[in-house]
This record gives structure tokens, C-alpha cells and sequence, in this order.
């Protein structure tokens, strides 16, 4: 429901709450005239823009990780747990209640409780706010961003990853046996021989690097390897059994039948494992799209997105963004990473990594029945 929608269903002293937060001058015992005030101030552009700067950090965080989910309705609980979430130096919370920030977005009419017996204990946020929400802080972020123009040299992988995919499960395929550690891990002999037919070639980990967090074995394998591991592991490509790596049947299939993976699936994928380290990835990808459309400095992109992540061990707001995200985005194919004499490091969303990104990339199989 949009705001209108929400007004018509609150309480008059909820709505005299809001009415007196945008200071209208109305007759408060009149829900019809309070609704008509609120409506003509709340959605004034310089009114709302002027809330939207406004906000401090952990008010960002916290609209973000709204805006971002798709779902609707939100329980006391959760958005308590999304405010606590929104402050990373827990040091400094002091007498902080996160009840607070939840009040505060109600008396600006950002959440509503349910008006029915099912929904009255749930939050929600009318749609047409959140685009202005997401409108607003886009035009926030632009605004610190430095514009390039493209690189002589630029890295752009397109969808070398998914070939990457297929030749891991062929040289499995054709290897009589391949033994694993203790760990479960490939021996390194093995893992340099494979390592070496990859598109993108990366190096061994070294010896007592510490890693952590981003797959099963993120600690033994480089980056991207470790990912397309995980890939064929969870999607039952391939399958451990007595510290010997073998194909299944549905890897098996995949060979024979020369089939590639679609880039989407790849992507939600990299979603769902990166997501307990960064829970916000998805919300962080979404913003790499938007702002990164024309040539940007990986300097000013990194100064707007590290703020809203929060640091995960030893990995800092700014390794996060770069290695984790950044260069994992890079090597699905999504952005293109280039050098540029004045600026350093620039960024930009392929067209490709737009429509994945998006949600509207369309699998050759699909393009076929469409027909």
C-alpha cells in the first residue's frame, strides 16, 4: 500500500504524532484534514529531502536494510535486531534504545502498523515511500562520486567464470582419482595442475594465511577457485567420498551434455554464501548497479558503500568492499575493474552485470521457448 493508503488506515493519534512532526497546520481533531496536511507537507520534495539529509549514519543503515528486502511487513522484533545491526561499535551504544529509531520512523510516517488482526503487530512501509527512499539516497550517493571517462585498459571477465565451471568438472572427469586431505582439500600438485587451465589464473594460498568466512574451503583455495568449489559442491556437481573427488550423476550429465551454467543462478548463488559474512550483499550489489552505470573512481564508490558494511573479524569495512565484493563482482562478470593515469582504479557495471543484477537476464534455453 502507498502512504495515502496507510494514513486512511491509522489511528488519529498516530496521525496527530506525524502531523505534529511535519509541523501542519490543521485541525487535529479531523482524520480527513489530518491525512489531506500530512500528504501535501510529508511528500513535498524539499520537506522530504530535507528528513533524508537528516538522517545519521545508523538511521542510513537501518533504511537501507528495508528498502532492500522485498518483503512488506516486519515484526518489532526484527526491526529491533536490524536497528542493533545499523550501530557497529558496540562500545559506543551507551543508554541507547533501538526502540527509539523505530518511534522516530513512525512519527515521520515511514512505518505503519497493520490495520487487520493478522498484521496489527507488524510493521510496514508504503511502497511509493520507498522509491522515494531509494530515488533520494541515489541522488545522495551520486553526489560524492567522481566521474570518469573509460580507461585505455580495462579487466572485464564477461562470463569467463561459468567456462571456468565447466572446465573444473571436465578435468575432474578426466582425472583416474583425486585424492583429498584430511582437511578435504586437493593436493597441491593437482590443484596447481587445474589451477593453471583456468581462465584467470590465481595463486596457491600461501602457508598460514589467515581466511576465513567465505565458503567450506575458503582457507585452502584462492578467492574465485573457492567460490566455483563451492558452486559445484552445493549444487551437487561433485561429491567427496572417502577423501576422493568424484563427479555425480548430475555432473556427469553436464559434461556429456556440453552444459554451461547460467551466470543468474551463479550470481544468486554468490548471494547466498557471501551473505552471513555480509549480510547486507545484496543490498550492496544493488548499489554497485546503480551508481556504477557511467566510469567511477573505486575511491569515492568505496567512501559511499563502506560505511553502510560492517566489518566481519579481521576484515575491515574497505578490504570487504574491494576483495570481497568489488573483485568477486569483477570476476562474475558483472563490473569491469581498469586503470586510469590520473584517477587510480575505476569502476563500471556491464550491461551484462545489469541485467543479472537486475533480475532480468534471460537463459538461452528460456530465449528458445519464448519462440
Amino acid at each position: 500500500m502507498n502512504l495515502a493508503d496507510m494514513l486512511s488506515y491509522a489511528d488519529i493519534h498516530d496521525l496527530g504524532r506525524i502531523a505534529h512532526t511535519y509541523e501542519c497546520q490543521c485541525n487535529g481533531h479531523s482524520k480527513n484534514e489530518l491525512i489531506q496536511s500530512i500528504l501535501s507537507t510529508a511528500l513535498r520534495r524539499e520537506v522530504f529531502e530535507k528528513h533524508i539529509q537528516s538522517l545519521n549514519l545508523e538511521d542510513i543503515r537501518f533504511l537501507n536494510s528495508l528498502l532492500s528486502d522485498p518483503r512488506n511487513a516486519f515484526s518489532i522484533e526484527e526491526l529491533i535486531a536490524r536497528v542493533q545491526q545499523s550501530r557497529f561499535q558496540k562500545e559506543e551504544l551507551g543508554d541507547w534504545n533501538p526502540r527509539d529509531m523505530v518511534v522516530k520512523f513512525k512519527k515521520l510516517g515511514w512505518l505503519f502498523n497493520g490495520y487487520s488482526q493478522q498484521t496489527k503487530f507488524l510493521f510496514h512501509m508504503p511502497e511509493d515511500l520507498k522509491r522515494k527512499f531509494s530515488e533520494a539516497l541515489a541522488r545522495q550517493f551520486k553526489q560524492s562520486l567522481k566521474k570518469t571517462a573509460e580507461p585505455s585498459v580495462y579487466r572485464d571477465e564477461q562470463q569467463l567464470i561459468i567456462d571456468d565451471i565447466y572446465h573444473f568438472l571436465t578435468y575432474v572427469a578426466g582425472q583416474p582419482e583425486i585424492p583429498l586431505t584430511a582437511e578435504g582439500a586437493m593436493y597441491k600438485r593437482q590443484l596447481q595442475q587445474l589451477l593453471d587451465r583456468l581462465s584467470v589464473q590465481e595463486e596457491l594460498v600461501s602457508k598460514g594465511t589467515w581466511r576465513f568466512g567465505y565458503g567450506r574451503l575458503f582457507k585452502e583455495y584462492p578467492n574465485r577457485f573457492s567460490f566455483i568449489y563451492d558452486y559445484c559442491f552445493y549444487r551437487q556437481l561433485i561429491t567427496e567420498h572417502n577423501h576422493v573427488l568424484h563427479l555425480t550423476d548430475e555432473g556427469k550429465s553436464r559434461i556429456g551434455e556440453g552444459k554451461k551454467e547460467n551466470l543468474a543462478d551463479v550470481y544468486k548463488f554468490w548471494l547466498r554464501l557471501y551473505k552471513n559474512p555480509i549480510p547486507n550483499i545484496q543490498s550492496m550489489a544493488g548499489w554497485v548497479e546503480r551508481l556504477g552505470s557511467e566510469w567511477v573512481t573505486l575511491q569515492t564508490l568505496a567512501e559511499v558503500l563502506c560505511p553502510l558494511v560492517k566489518p566481519f573479524y579481521y576484515d575491515t569495512s574497505a578490504s570487504i568492499v574491494e576483495q570481497r565484493i568489488l573483485q568477486m563482482m569483477m570476476h562474475l562478470g558483472l563490473i569491469r575493474i581498469g586503470e586510469d593515469l590520473s584517477d587510480g582504479t575505476v569502476i563500471q557495471v556491464s550491461k551484462l552485470g545489469s541485467k543479472v543484477i537486475q533480475g532480468t537476464l534471460v537463459a538461452e534455453e528460456d530465449k528458445v521457448a519464448l519462440f
